[in-house]
């Protein structure tokens, strides 16, 4: 049960957030009592009472742009995003309610984390906000932001995420499970594990 499972997270770690509507939708006004009374029904026993997720291998929600996570729903919804137990929850779910559980979660403000591994941190601060060059891996920094917020409509946040998952989502997207984002997919096929998991522990720390 965890909504929105697999969202990231990292070394640029994750899809750019289309919205889920036809071209020139937009999504109507969200009822968010509505969307806390769904989440709570759906998604709190993963991902926390307040979208900050005690599970390491669950996202933390809270804060996160609201166009990203409607869009990873529909995707789980579609099969363009494999999980099955995230396809059980978002094919439960209605347009409304998604957009409802999302804006919700928006409002929710987002706890901090912290890296844990201090030669690692320096490398993916490394990699993070400067790539790797020689390998052409591009700079998380231009999409993701200097601290980690990401840019709204865009490009997900990322500050704060447990590094657990961010590993899995990067190793998802570089082993080819995660494919419903060729460019994640390009930039994780280029780093090793120990890359992977110093970026990961940098953007843990990142506030």
């Amino acid at each position: 049960m965890k909504l929105l499972a697999s969202l990231l997270t990292a070394a640029a770690l994750a899809a750019p957030a289309l919205p889920a509507f036809a071209a020139g939708e937009t999504p109507a006004k969200a009822d968010l009592v509505k969307g806390q009374a769904s989440y709570e029904a759906v998604c709190a026993a993963c991902h926390g009472a307040d979208g900050n997720s005690t599970i390491v291998v669950n996202p933390k929600l809270a804060q996160q742009h609201p166009e990203y996570l409607r869009k990873q729903l529909h995707d789980f919804k579609s099969d363009k995003r494999a999980d099955p137990v995230m396809k059980g929850f978002a094919s439960m779910l209605s347009d409304e309610e998604m957009n409802n559980i999302t804006a919700w979660l928006a409002k929710q403000p987002a706890k901090t984390g912290f890296a844990t591994d201090k030669e690692l941190v320096v490398l993916g601060e490394r990699i993070y906000r400067g790539g790797v060059p020689d390998r052409k891996i591009a700079a998380c920094v231009s999409c993701h932001s200097p601290n980690g917020a990401g840019i709204p409509g865009q490009y997900p946040r990322l500050s704060g995420q447990h590094a657990d998952y961010t590993i899995k989502q990067l190793n998802t997207f570089r082993d080819g499970s995660r494919a419903n984002n060729l460019q994640m997919k390009d930039v994780a096929a280029k780093l090793n594990d120990r890359e992977i998991k110093a970026v990961a522990d940098y953007i843990a720390g990142l506030r």
